[in-house]
């Protein structure tokens, strides 16, 4: 069973009432989990659940599906989540499955039943639906090579039953899911304050000659010790001309004296996912020019909180943040003021440096869904994370936090975790 700590099923509970809110009548909606994915020969990956399912069920178990019909005569079918049948085999080889009654307690579905049974209830409501919500992955970054459960249901479920009218489960999902709850925001900050402990951990453990390999099992070992999964995505453990990389995540060479390390790296909790970066001088000292850089990218997340507002939007925000970090640029001398009065609006000068965006949702997923057109609204997470990339002289400096939007502005779940520049010197030369 999970390790951490249960999750109050009224969470599931209230979710599932805002999702049949936004069905139409005589509707009938269908979650199924992910796939167990291959690796090689009889190898498998470790079971990472659907997102979505886990966000109206709190089931984290394979092979699961969950059908909703919330206007079905017989209240006894409105909800129905369908499990894998265990057997004493099973829990030999694999372990403990959930029983019905643990399902019933994890999600406040009241009607649990086998997979066996899924066939001729679902065919059963399907005769009183004229609505069929189905889920795929609609994220804007989305390339999926690898067929998923979810879709495979369709194209069976389209075949079998072919005049019915079929609808799109994924963007009344991301509506959802892009506004957290208060009980969400708990596990978030458990999450947060994990990969605290890990960043506090290392701050301790750096110094020239350590390999950024030993740099992540160290936080792998925080983090699994404080009943986290582990990482919420592959660590970016960066030092030297390694921190231009954005997406670097080799993890194989050493730190030397007088690098910077950059480290994005995020635990998960309960499924949900922290996402924090930080950059630190190996040696316990940054140059001058490594602080006046650094200082300048905190100046520009800084700036970019104030900004993160409800009713602004992700495009308008973003614009915002390059005019200032476009100031910082001039100021270190890396972009000329009267080139940038020049140049072409569609091919800012500032991409040389700073070439991502700035925040992106956070939530069940590290990337989380949220239409990227809607206006901020409070309860929505954010990452905050700016970053200027010097490749002539091997500088990459990004800070990333975590916040939640609030009707008075926002609120940092990171604060606690140590970003100022003299703070961090202080703490490695301990």
């Amino acid at each position: 069973m999970p390790r951490y700590s249960p999750i109050d099923p009224t969470l599931f509970i209230e979710n599932r009432k805002r999702l049949a809110n936004q069905l139409h009548s005589c509707s009938l909606a269908v979650l199924n989990s992910n796939d167990v994915m291959p690796t090689n020969a009889d190898g498998s990956m470790r079971f990472v659940q659907n997102s979505d399912l886990f966000y109206l069920t709190g089931i984290d178990q394979e092979e699961s599906v969950l059908v909703m019909f919330p206007d079905f005569p017989n209240e006894d079918y409105r909800e129905i989540l369908f499990l894998k049948e265990t057997s004493e085999e099973i829990a030999i080889w694999e372990g403990h499955k959930y029983t019905k009654d643990e399902a019933r307690e994890v999600s406040g579905v009241q009607t649990i039943l086998w997979l066996s049974q899924f066939e001729r209830i679902f065919n059963m409501l399907m005769t009183e639906a004229n609505h069929v919500y189905l889920n795929t992955n609609e994220h804007i970054r989305a390339d999926v090579k690898v067929e998923t459960r979810d879709m495979r249901f369709v194209k069976r479920c389209q075949q079998q039953y072919p005049l019915h009218r079929y609808e799109r489960l994924a963007p009344h999902m991301y509506y959802l899911r892009a506004v957290k709850s208060e009980e969400e925001l708990k596990v978030m900050q458990e999450a947060c304050d994990i990969t605290e402990k890990g960043f506090r951990r290392i701050l301790k453990f750096v110094k020239p000659g350590v390999m950024e390999y030993e740099i992540e099992a160290e936080y792998l070992h925080e983090f699994v010790r404080n009943r986290s999964r582990g990482f919420a995505y592959e660590p970016i453990v960066a030092s030297g001309k390694n921190a231009c990389v954005l997406h670097y995540i080799a993890n194989s060479e050493a730190c030397g004296d007088g690098d910077l390390l950059l480290m994005d790296v995020g635990a998960e909790y309960g499924n949900y996912n922290a996402d924090m970066t930080r950059t630190i001088p190996v040696n316990g000292r940054f140059t001058e020019r490594q602080k006046k850089v650094y200082n300048a990218v905190l100046h520009v997340q800084r700036e970019a909180m104030k900004m993160l507002r409800s009713g602004n939007v992700i495009r308008e925000y973003q614009k915002e943040v390059e005019r200032i970090m476009e100031s910082e640029l001039i100021g270190l001398g890396l972009l000329d003021k009267q080139d940038v009065k020049k140049q072409n609006p569609k091919q800012p000068l500032l991409k040389k440096y700073f070439m991502h965006g700035t925040s992106h949702h956070l939530g069940l997923d590290v990337h989380d869904v949220g239409n990227v057109h809607r206006n901020f609204e409070p309860g929505m997470v954010f990452t905050i994370e700016p970053g200027i990339y010097i490749r002539e002289e091997s500088i990459g400096i990004r800070l990333e936090n975590n916040v939640v939007i609030r009707e008075s502005g926002v609120h940092d779940l990171m604060t606690n975790i140590p970003i100022e520049a003299e703070e961090i010197e202080e703490l490695m030369n301990r």
